[in-house]
């Protein structure tokens, strides 16, 4: 699953940096691996394991090179545009939201207490 990762984040802009792509394409899906619900593989969630994958090391990248929050770079007379206070991790946000149905309850949960 990790090679297909790789393509993915490759093709969304995450070339030319081949030695942090790999560990980080690894450990994206290790950090989804980790919070599947229990008897859920990453087969089983279908296109949307390797595109969380992706997203996630893609902005993991993009946080070690100091890109957050940047909407666009330009290379003649240098121009970069950031939105707002910075994207806030947005991609991995919405790879969190993707994996929703796929993945195990975390945190904070109500239960009825007998009274």
């Amino acid at each position: 699953m990790t090679e297909r990762v790789l393509e993915l984040v490759r093709a969304l802009g995450g070339a030319g940096q081949e030695d942090a792509l790999g560990a980080l394409c690894a450990a994206a899906c290790g950090a989804l691996d980790r919070r599947l619900r229990e008897g859920v593989t990453a087969q089983d969630c279908g296109d949307a394991y390797p595109l969380a994958a992706a997203w996630l090391a893609l902005d993991w990248l993009r946080g070690s090179r100091g890109l957050e929050g940047v909407t666009a770079l330009s290379a003649g007379d240098i121009s970069v545009r950031r939105e707002g206070g910075g994207d806030g991790g947005g991609l991995s946000e919405r790879a969190w939201e993707l994996m929703g149905p796929f993945l195990a309850d975390e945190g904070f949960a109500f239960q009825g207490v007998k009274g």
